[in-house]
């Protein structure tokens, strides 16, 4: 029997990276995914991935900055699977790297709208079918927000408030035994591959800042710690961040 056996997740994001990682282990502990993404040609590659093992996913094309798919999608999957346990919210904006008086408004738009509402108007949609029986809710947020990294201030900025975002949430609805826990990440992803590409310099400080000298692996090592908190082992925890980065940050 696996962890999530009986549980229906819904992964954002989960078309590439951390996102796809996360939902294929979850279908591994027995969940019933809902691939969301709002790439189809991604979206669609993760869901026959994890059929193709033996395991449950359902496909559903959803650009999360926008309220009414939001809406939508969480309906497709309560429809389809007759509940939501656990959310992922793992989609990010990508943002080019910029000084803070290089700055554009449509940085701050692009960040904010799917990245901190993004996860509001998930959270707020799965609510009604998490407030009767519980749920496990993971937000991911990074520890680009923690250091404060030059030239990623938008995207920090974004992340942290997602961070304060979810501990609101963790005390609001822990009286409906919801659990509404952070994950601040470093794994080896198409961004992560972006920026040794293009400042190798930045890439090299993150690896070399590890004590354990290396990136994770989106599945073996973020997508473990996602199980942990989507399952019942995690049942005394909500409202903290766990920083899952090979020991490049140390609270």
């Amino acid at each position: 029997m696996g962890k999530l056996v009986g549980h229906v997740a819904i992964v954002t994001g989960a078309g590439q990276g951390i996102g796809r990682g996360i939902a294929v282990v979850f279908a591994k502990e027995g969940a019933k995914v809902a691939i969301v993404d709002r790439n189809a040609e991604t979206c669609a590659e993760v869901t026959e991935y994890i059929r193709s093992l033996g395991h449950e996913a359902i496909a559903i094309i959803c650009d999360v900055g926008d309220s009414t798919q939001v809406e939508a999608m969480v309906k497709e999957v309560g429809d389809e699977y007759g509940s939501v346990d656990i959310l992922v919210n793992s989609a990010q904006r990508y943002v080019p790297r910029r000084l803070v008086e290089e700055i554009e408004d449509e940085d701050w738009d692009k960040s904010i709208q799917v990245g901190l509402k993004s996860t509001w108007y998930c959270c707020k949609a799965a609510f009604p079918y998490m407030k009767e029986k519980g749920g496990k809710i993971i937000n991911m947020c990074s520890s680009a927000g923690l250091l404060g990294l030059e030239g990623r201030a938008v995207y920090c900025a974004t992340k942290e408030a997602v961070r304060a975002f979810s501990k609101t949430v963790a005390r609001e609805w822990g009286k409906y035994k919801i659990h509404v826990n952070v994950i601040c990440p470093a794994a080896i992803t198409p961004a992560t591959m972006f920026m040794k590409n293009t400042d190798p310099e930045e890439y090299a400080r993150m690896v070399d800042g590890s004590a354990l000298g290396r990136w994770g692996d989106p599945e073996n090592d973020i997508g473990r710690v996602a199980v942990f908190l989507a399952s019942s082992d995690s049942d005394y925890m909500t409202g903290q961040t766990l920083v899952v980065d090979g020991g490049n940050i140390m609270l």
